[in-house]
């Protein structure tokens, strides 16, 4: 855990942003990504749509894939009278291995402003999840929940849960919560909740205090939210009429457990061994580093 502050810091980071991350366990970086460095994921996302669309139509749930719909509402149309079950046979957060989603995730910009916080030496997470938050479908509520408990075991800290928006992200399509300040804190005990459909990971009860008083985290297409893997938050419902499209990546130093058993993850950025740096091609096929020529 980061106890002190790095006045030697790299990376894009003010010292004013870094000395917040270290005490709060979060910070909004606004305004650094134009559409040209979401468009590959944003392309990633629309080839999925555009399965889940043809899968839809061949199981005569909809009537027509509704590739005229925009983006940001063309999966609330396909699924606007369909089922929680339904949306759920795609599952409640997609990993596909899809160029896309390296291009954005070897994105420089995002590279500074993590290296702000672990160094130059880094490992891009093999947990990514792209999320579709669809009006009305309970899969799109998260409890809250610390994304330390998903790999209570690994000897990984810290890691940088890095949150990107493909949409405007208000209270009223779902933010993101955090409760400050509690990534000094312990792991707390958790449960799988049973509500959703989707066995989320929940704190327990206990940890709720009454008099809580969460951040709900407004953020722009083209923010970044940065938070420690101990920090607990959550996302409320979707009660607009549009998708809530976001992306989480993760980072972490090199010298920590990959955690090889939730996939591949890949060398982002290396100042010492720049050439092992993984490539588009080796993360496509699953190789942490480049391979030699």
């Amino acid at each position: 855990m980061l106890d002190t502050f790095r006045s030697d810091h790299g990376g894009s980071l003010s010292d004013e942003q870094v000395l917040f991350y270290d005490a709060e366990g979060y910070l909004i970086v606004p305004g650094v990504l134009d559409d040209a460095d979401l468009e590959p994921a944003r392309a990633a996302m629309k080839r999925k749509v555009d399965i889940i669309a043809r899968r839809l139509v061949a199981d005569g749930l909809v009537p027509d894939p509704m590739a005229d719909r925009p983006f940001e509402r063309r999966l609330a149309d396909l699924f606007a009278d369909l089922t929680d079950a339904d949306f759920l046979v795609f599952g409640r957060g997609w990993r596909d291995r899809d160029p896309g989603y390296y291009e954005l995730m070897a994105n420089p910009v995002i590279l500074d402003a993590v290296e702000s916080l672990i160094g130059p030496e880094i490992f891009s997470n093999p947990v990514y999840n792209t999320r579709p938050k669809v009006p009305r479908v309970a899969a799109g509520v998260v409890p809250w929940h610390q994304d330390k408990s998903y790999w209570p075991d690994a000897n990984a800290n810290p890691v940088i849960s890095v949150w990107i928006p493909f949409v405007d992200s208000t209270l009223e399509n779902g933010c993101l919560h955090v409760m400050p300040r509690t990534h000094r804190q312990r792991v707390k005990s958790w449960h799988k909740e049973s509500y959703s459909g989707t066995g989320f990971l929940e704190i327990d009860a206990e940890h709720l205090p009454a008099n809580r008083q969460p951040i709900p985290l407004i953020a722009d297409k083209g923010d970044l939210i940065l938070f420690n893997d101990r920090c607990v938050h959550m996302s409320t419902p979707n009660n607009s009429d549009e998708v809530r499209w976001s992306l989480d990546v993760r980072y972490q130093p090199t010298d920590q457990d990959p955690m090889p058993e939730h996939g591949a993850g890949f060398l982002a950025r290396s100042r010492l061994f720049p050439e092992r740096v993984a490539t588009r091609e080796d993360w496509l096929a699953g190789r942490p580093e480049r391979v030699p020529v």
